[in-house]
């Protein structure tokens, strides 16, 4: 998967390139590394913030959780043009971070008897998933959840992107409102991948079609369950959805971009941009901290029965993103340099990426953002885990 495509499913953060060992590493000190999972010192940490900035990146933020402790770091600036400083409390958005939220509602309702993983999606939403090849009979909720539907991704359309992903005509449309069905529509345009079932490829058009499963079984906006279901039970006070507005909740820093274009090196402000051209695919916004009270509540079982959480964590091979990676429900399993394993998610949007990741007890976690979108120069989860961090190859946009 090359960088490029990464942003467009928006796995830039966990499922990025393999690692290479060749610039930007950052040593790890006297004692620092651990294999359990334990907390090293946060001077790897630092360093990697420092040279993710160092590669070109404006600004990142990161924040590491080990029980009570609590540790915020950054890098960088905010804002180009005032040169304000990144700040750790900033609000971002999450992209793709946020098919985990989806999944957990998914979850919740199967819990009550509502749905189940198994159900055909036809069951759900009838006549949606047709034409072309397509058959939402043939095709689970589970499968839409754990990306094995077969169902194309649409923001891989070509007439999709050059129009809503790169460019000058990203400017111009960043403003447009796209239901969920016209995403839908975009990908039924498309033959499908595979038969369902038969292997791993990632779609955002499954969590769009997982949204309207939400509004059709419980009646209710996507938007809503979200909040009733987590947002508020768990206090994530810096977390919220955008539906169709552009404008960003502060405190925010501002977004860049080079638009998705090959060796662009010009940069552009992105922040603004409609929310609805996310939606149940990748469009809340949070901040670090919300996101590590959310999975740390998420593994310890506060949010999801027994049975649904290990469902969510029954994990099929990612084999595209690399040997270190599978995807549950939702949410991904890797393992660092250092042997531990992590569960979260990554997101990428033109003019931010992030990460998030648990260990698997709900002891400690890792969140960042970049904002900017064309370099993940280092592995900022390594150095928090490993207390070292090679550099990842730079992405041509």
């Amino acid at each position: 998967m090359n960088a490029r495509n990464a942003a467009r499913t928006g796995l830039v953060g966990l499922a990025a390139a393999a690692v290479a060992a060749t610039a930007f590493t950052v040593p790890a000190q006297a004692g620092e590394r651990d294999r359990t999972g334990a907390a090293p010192g946060h001077g790897a940490t630092q360093r990697a913030l420092d040279a993710t900035v160092a590669a070109g990146i404006p600004g990142v933020l990161a924040e590491s959780r080990d029980g009570r402790r609590v540790w915020r770091g950054t890098a960088g600036v905010g804002d180009r043009e005032t040169g304000g400083e990144r700040g750790a409390n900033d609000r971002f958005r999450i992209a793709s971070i946020t098919k985990t939220f989806v999944a957990t509602v998914l979850l919740q309702l199967e819990a009550e008897g509502r749905l189940d993983l198994d159900d055909k999606v036809e069951k759900h939403l009838p006549g949606v998933v047709a034409g072309n090849g397509n058959d939402g009979g043939r095709i689970t909720v589970r499968q839409l959840l754990n990306h094995t539907s077969g169902i194309f991704n649409y923001t891989a359309d070509p007439e999709y992107a050059a129009k809503y992903l790169e460019g000058e005509s990203y400017l111009k449309h960043r403003y447009d409102t796209l239901p969920p069905e016209f995403h839908v529509k975009v990908a039924m345009s498309h033959r499908p991948d595979f038969a369902p079932g038969a292997r791993f490829q990632y779609s955002n058009t499954g969590y769009v079609l997982a949204g309207m499963i939400i509004e059709k079984v419980s009646g209710d906006d996507y938007e809503d369950q979200v909040r009733k279901r987590i947002i508020k039970p768990l206090g994530l006070r810096g977390t919220s959805q955008p539906g169709d507005s552009v404008q960003m909740p502060r405190p925010s820093g501002r977004a860049y971009s080079t638009l998705a274009l090959p060796d662009s090196t010009t940069i552009h402000d992105v922040t603004e941009m409609n929310g609805s051209q996310g939606w149940a695919d990748g469009d809340i916004i949070s901040t670090a901290g919300d996101l590590n009270r959310f999975f740390k509540a998420l593994m310890r079982g506060q949010v999801l029965p027994e049975k649904q959480l290990k469902a969510m964590k029954t994990t099929v091979p990612a084999d595209a993103f690399g040997g270190q990676y599978r995807y549950g429900l939702g949410i991904i399993s890797q393992r660092t340099s250092c042997g531990t394993e992590l569960w979260g998610h990554g997101g990428g949007i033109l003019g931010s990426l992030s990460g998030a990741v648990t260990t698997e007890d709900g002891r400690r976690q890792l969140s960042y953002n970049l904002n900017g979108d064309w370099a993940m120069p280092v592995d900022i989860t390594d150095a928090a885990f490993c207390g070292t961090a090679a550099a990842k190859p730079r992405p041509k946009f």
